[in-house]
């Protein structure tokens, strides 16, 4: 891959990662993205960026971190997959204002923005409401804030763990009823 300093790539890769706003709040996909990285890649013709060194990735509530982040887009400039490596990548967003920040991390983070989908492969958790997610992969659905977890089938795992690890905090009582009234 060469090095390109790419403006209409740039511009284009901001674009599109402006209209995936199921990645934050409503309001997040009009703030604008930053990008921080020790270095950058962008390829135009084979439409993918690599960021690499203490990557973080924020618009508005969203934030993505890793050592490195590669992000592809289709030929009309649509973001296909953004992939965190770390130790550990991590993700996080505000789903709503009502809701708390969801977190999520992986050794590796894959997030499919035309699914509203992410993938977290290898020492996989998130925590949600208070509740965590512990496996070897987690799918966690960002549209509709559904978490999947189980083993991660043909991958090197370098913790394995057999079986999947939820905690699911208590709802208070108290806070329950006055809701209710």
């Amino acid at each position: 891959m060469r090095f390109v300093k790419s403006l209409p790539f740039l511009l284009s890769l901001t674009a599109t990662l402006g209209s995936a706003n199921v990645w934050a709040l409503p309001s997040d996909r009009d703030q604008p993205i930053r990008v921080q990285a020790d270095s950058a890649e962008l390829d135009d013709k084979q439409h993918v960026a690599v960021y690499r060194g203490d990557v973080i990735i924020t618009q508005g509530s969203m934030r993505i971190t890793g050592n490195t982040v590669t992000i592809t887009q289709d030929a009309d400039g649509n973001i296909k997959v953004a992939t965190a490596v770390g130790k550990p990548a991590y993700y996080e967003q505000k789903p709503s204002a009502d809701k708390d920040i969801v977190q999520a991390y992986g050794l590796t983070i894959q997030y499919y923005a035309d699914q509203n989908r992410i993938i977290l492969i290898d020492q996989a958790k998130v925590v949600q409401q208070g509740n965590t997610f512990e496996g070897e992969k987690i799918v966690y659905d960002t549209q509709r804030q559904v978490v999947n977890a189980g083993r991660a089938n043909g991958n090197q795992i370098t913790t394995p763990r057999p079986r999947i690890d939820m905690v699911i905090q208590p709802k208070n009582r108290n806070q329950s009823s006055e809701q209710a009234q």
